[in-house]
Formats: C-alpha cells, sequence, structure tokens
C-alpha cells in the first residue's frame, strides 16, 4: 500500500521501468501527473530527491509542447565514475580534512574501499593535511592522485 503521493510516484516509474528490457523509460510530465492526480512539481520533487545519480538514475527532461522525462537506470560502473567525478570536482585549496574524511567514510559504507584501505588513506590524507612541508596545492594534486587512482580500481 502506498502511503503518500511521492511513493505513489515512485513506485509508477520504477514500475514502468521494470517493464523495459534497456532499463530506459520515457514519461510526459503531465499525463503522469493526471494519473496520480497530483501536481507536477510533486513529481520534479520524486524525480530530484528519489531518482539522482548517487541511487542510480539519469534524468533528462525537456517542458513545455512535446517535454518529456527520461529516466535512465546507470550500470554500476557508471555510478562509482559518477562519484569519483563529483569527489573529485570537490577537492580544491580550501577542502577540509573532514570533507575529506567523509568522502573516505563514504566509499567505505558503499563498499568502494575495504575498512583496512579507508584507515590507510585516512591516516595518510591526516598526515598531508598536519604536514608543515606540503602546501595546499600540493596537498590538492596528492589528494586527486589518490582518488583517481581508487577510481581505477573500483
Amino acid at each position: 500500500m502506498v502511503n503518500n503521493i511521492s511513493d505513489a510516484i515512485e513506485e509508477y516509474i520504477l514500475a514502468r521501468l521494470s517493464e523495459q528490457s534497456d532499463g530506459k523509460v520515457e514519461l510526459k510530465r503531465t499525463e503522469l501527473a493526471d494519473k496520480i492526480a497530483c501536481a507536477p512539481s510533486q513529481i520534479s520533487y520524486v524525480l530530484s530527491t528519489r531518482f539522482t545519480h548517487e541511487r542510480g538514475y539519469v534524468v533528462e527532461s525537456r517542458r513545455g509542447l512535446g517535454g518529456y522525462i527520461r529516466i535512465t537506470i546507470l550500470e554500476d560502473a557508471d555510478i562509482r565514475d559518477f562519484i569519483y567525478r563529483d569527489m573529485l570536482s570537490k577537492i580544491n585549496e580550501e577542502t577540509k580534512y573532514e570533507y575529506i574524511e567523509s568522502m573516505i567514510n563514504y566509499l567505505l559504507k558503499n563498499r568502494m574501499v575495504t575498512k583496512r584501505e579507508a584507515v590507510l588513506m585516512t591516516q595518510f590524507i591526516l598526515s598531508i593535511y598536519s604536514s608543515k612541508t606540503i602546501d595546499a596545492e600540493e596537498r590538492v594534486r596528492i589528494l586527486r592522485h589518490i582518488f583517481v587512482t581508487l577510481s581505477k580500481f573500483s
């Protein structure tokens, strides 16, 4: 039993995706809103919160006459690649140690690194941040190399 509109929208989209052999579905926002009896903005909310890259989906949409919503299920490799690219884009000279540590914890939680690898990386990165001889630019270069290397082995 569906508890709320968001659940109903998600359930409908997932059902339509499961019917497709190619992992893609194209929907009309207004038709979906009429079918579920909801506002189009509720569909947008569900798409932006439940059908994200992190959850394994790509959502493309075009509004207006002839508009559509296209949802594609990503392969595991695509998801991992997106996660690493996203992490790399967030590493800069102002990135705090705690943020890098949260990235490592995310990788561990999602089984993209082992506990041993996470502990080793955390200790190594802590030493980089604590170093008096490594400046921010060099730290960024080292951190990016670590994450690029990880992406190649995931």
